[in-house]
């Protein structure tokens, strides 16, 4: 049986406004790339993902694993992928993550 799910990072969105308006000056923030693979094999973190961006999307990642999929009733074109985006409020990734099957 083949668990593996590929995390791409796809976009990062900066807000720069309501950074401006609620953020305190930070130096570093995320080591996030645009293009940047990660693959999660049995739903578990892959070496390297970011924690937080990890957390929101472990249990997409983790169903993914099982062979589940098509979240919340053909929500994606791949039934088994989702776009999942981290929590930062400021300047969110978007994470395409798909179910990788044997070749």
């Amino acid at each position: 049986m083949n668990n593996k799910v590929r995390i791409t990072a796809i976009r990062q969105t900066v807000y720069e406004d309501l950074m401006a308006q609620y953020e305190n000056p930070i130096e570093h923030t995320c080591d996030v790339r645009e293009g940047q693979q990660w693959v999660s094999i049995n739903g578990q973190c892959p070496e390297g993902m970011c924690p937080s961006a990890w957390e929101s999307m472990r249990p997409f990642v983790e169903s993914l694993a099982r062979g589940e999929g098509n979240f919340y009733d053909g929500w994606m074109k791949n039934p088994m992928s989702a776009m999942i985006s981290c929590n930062d409020g400021f300047r969110p990734f978007s994470f395409y993550i798909e179910k990788i099957f044997n070749q």
